[in-house]
């Protein structure tokens, strides 16, 4: 039996649209999320959304007009992000 010999995910590429984040990694998979997993890049202009940088030698994404930051990991294992709750008074 041979097993499979993994190294950390790492993003080559992204494309954001209205609706989905899309990731392209080194080892040739391509991973996507809901826009709607971040209410920061969900209220995002589309300028802001096109704004992005590849951080961490491909670690994760980070949008800098809105200070977002998603990580590979993130992207295949995580959940959406919650948005803070405001005090009501």
């Amino acid at each position: 039996m041979s097993t499979a010999v993994g190294s950390d995910p790492s993003v080559r590429t992204v494309e954001v649209s209205d609706e989905m984040i899309t990731a392209h990694l080194a080892d040739g998979r391509t991973i996507s999320v809901p826009l709607a997993w971040s209410w920061r890049l969900s209220r995002a202009t589309p300028e802001q959304r096109r704004n992005f940088r590849i951080i961490g030698g491909g670690e994760g994404i980070h949008w800098p007009d809105i200070d977002e930051d998603i990580s590979v990991r993130g992207m295949l294992y995580g959940v959406p992000a919650k948005e803070p709750k405001r005090d009501q008074k």
